[in-house]
């Protein structure tokens, strides 16, 4: 039996199909019943709307430890996708309890319960921080805690020490960490903000490097790595290394919309984080724009993926072979 966390999110509900379609027995947990829907709407996006009434729905949330305990009976393997994604300041509490807290009762559970393996999703925004000669980050680069990082960064990273804790106890685990992924079915939420952005009219680019996956490679991957013998690993998921302008501009083509065309200078951001601060505070709305989101809008750091392509030897696709049908939604 497998359990999948954040069932109903966008790397969750993708893959309780490639786990269904390999006729594997899942439970899947959620919160809430409203967000069953969207997974209901990724399986007829696969034409598989047949194996959705195969999942085993259990209600329960992974900061109530108690509610845990029927949704981990019988189980022997467990993806973890569920996190809040947040860059709001404001969020910081909520992070740490679900992003750090929630995963450990995850990891704890694991040990109670005898559980074979554990798959956790983390970021790449959870990886090291390169020295000030280095361009390329991997897996071993070390994160240094002086730089400046966002809450989210922090609790993916709290995350991760979590995981491995639990591995150093006998938990066999694999962590995987995505870039920016891109999938069907959430197109308010994540990648999909993105879309919408140039969707409607955005103007505005930075000079920065964006590391983007499709979600479908996200979930091979993470099958694969189960299966495998791979034990105590973490592994950069990314299909591609582009410039955002060059994403942006694709996106725009695609949805035949005007391409941004103005630069959003270091200096221009700089003044806009803050005036969105003020903005936030006056009309009390959540943060569009951080410190933190405009100076990784500017990096132009290179994620290295020979790890993974060493371990499984998958082949990401390229953004037009899964954008253009990601964009038909819009």
């Amino acid at each position: 039996m497998i359990l999948v966390t954040g069932a109903t999110g966008l790397v969750g509900s993708h893959l309780l199909v490639k786990l269904l379609q390999e006729n594997e027995e899942v439970k899947a947990l959620f919160r809430s019943e409203k967000q069953i829907d969207n997974v209901k709407n990724v399986f007829s996006f696969y034409n598989q709307v047949a194996l959705f009434d195969k999942i085993n729905w259990v209600k329960g949330d992974i900061t109530d430890i108690p509610s845990l305990e029927l949704a981990f009976k019988d189980v022997d393997y467990v993806y973890h996708c569920a996190a809040l994604v947040s860059f709001d300041p404001n969020d910081e509490d909520e992070l740490r309890k679900i992003n750090i807290e929630g995963t450990a009762n995850i990891v704890n559970c694991c040990i109670d319960f005898g559980v074979k393996k554990l798959c956790h999703v983390s970021s790449i925004a959870a990886l090291g921080d390169p020295k000030e000669h280095e361009t390329t980050i991997t897996e071993e680069t070390e994160w240094n805690p002086e730089e400046l990082h966002s809450d989210y960064a922090i609790t993916k990273y709290g995350a991760e020490m979590e995981v491995f804790r639990g591995h150093q106890e006998g938990l066999e685990v694999v962590i995987v960490n995505p870039g920016v992924i891109f999938g069907f079915g959430f197109p308010k939420k994540g990648s999909g903000v993105i879309i919408q952005s140039v969707k409607s009219g955005n103007p505005f680019y930075t000079k920065g490097n964006v590391g983007i996956v499709a979600v479908e490679d996200v979930v091979k991957c993470m099958i694969q790595l189960m299966k495998s013998n791979c034990n105590g690993e973490r592994f950069t998921l990314v299909g591609e290394n582009i410039e955002t302008k060059k994403l942006l501009e694709f996106i725009a083509e695609e949805l035949k919309v005007k391409n941004p065309s103005i630069e959003a200078t270091k200096s221009m951001t700089s003044i806009a984080w803050r005036v969105d601060w003020l903005i936030s505070k006056i009309l009390n709305r959540k943060r569009k724009l951080t410190k933190n989101t405009v100076a990784a809008s500017h990096s132009k750091y290179h994620f290295d993926t020979s790890k993974i392509k060493n371990e499984i030897n998958i082949d990401f696709q390229k953004k037009e072979d899964y954008l253009k049908s990601i964009l038909k939604e819009y």
